[in-house]
């Protein structure tokens, strides 16, 4: 069932992005080369507990996963797409990191990603990154009253398509609110004019995945949650929280650039 929230509600659910955006900014200032990706999961630990917010993320277990989840962001490097682990893996130069976190508070909830190279960044992983963002950018202005689900999903999947990068299938963004993940989903390629039509007061996670190779297959790894490319290409994920309004979408998860 789709839930329209408040405008009071859309208020509360901007304090946990805010914590989210929050979190996500000191995650990427602290990523270095040789900085583990268990720290970065500590450090956004340390600002939900600052903010006195809860992690939606920490011990989740959708029927897919062999167990639960075991941290606060997921952490997905190179041709890791979505849901990495944190480990004791210490971040190389070059890296492809892709961060998504979540927060809980005020029993609402906010849920966004970002994508960065550590160190020198390669040109293909720099336009990698800059097209998910250009497809995110895309499919939050799509985001209007009066446009449908296929509008959103068919900005996201046209600025995809046209640089020649793959897309996970079947994976994609989805309502949030009292919980992390509600109706509807939101495909990241679809048919303009097709879908659910937008309302005020409907809630996203628009989050555009891309893989480089161009082929849209992934495979799950031994630990069950990290989804990787099956030709090894290298990935990205970004995402934001987007309020519907009939003043237009309001990100509800901006942050600060880094």
């Amino acid at each position: 069932m789709v839930e329209l929230k408040t405008d009071t509600s859309i208020d509360a659910m901007y304090k946990a992005g805010q914590v989210v955006g929050q979190a996500l900014t000191a995650v990427r200032k602290a990523a270095d080369v040789g900085v583990s990706l268990l720290e970065l999961d500590e450090v956004a630990r340390e600002v939900l507990r600052a903010a006195g917010a809860t992690s939606p993320f920490l011990g989740y277990r959708p029927s897919f996963a062999p167990v639960p989840f075991p941290a606060v962001i997921c952490a997905s490097v190179n041709d890791a797409i979505v849901h990495g682990i944190p480990t004791g893996y210490r971040l190389r130069d070059g890296d492809l990191v892709s961060i998504d976190c979540g927060a809980e508070l005020g029993g609402w909830a906010g849920d966004s990603a970002i994508s960065f190279t550590v160190g020198t960044p390669r040109p293909a992983d720099a336009t990698l990154v800059e097209t998910a963002e250009r497809a995110l950018a895309a499919g939050i202005e799509t985001a209007v009253v009066g446009n449908r689900l296929g509008d959103i999903a068919h900005a996201i999947g046209s600025v995809c398509r046209a640089a020649g990068y793959g897309i996970p299938d079947g994976f994609g963004g989805h309502g949030i609110g009292r919980k992390m993940h509600e109706d509807p989903s939101v495909p990241n390629e679809g048919r303009p004019g097709r879908g659910m039509p937008l309302r005020h007061g409907l809630v996203l996670a628009i989050e555009p995945m891309l893989i480089a190779g161009g082929e849209d297959d992934f495979h799950a790894a031994p630990d069950g949650w990290t989804l990787r490319t099956n030709d090894g290409s290298r990935a990205a994920h970004v995402e934001h929280t987007v309020a519907i309004t009939d003043a237009g979408p309001r990100i509800l998860t901006a942050r600060e650039a880094v």
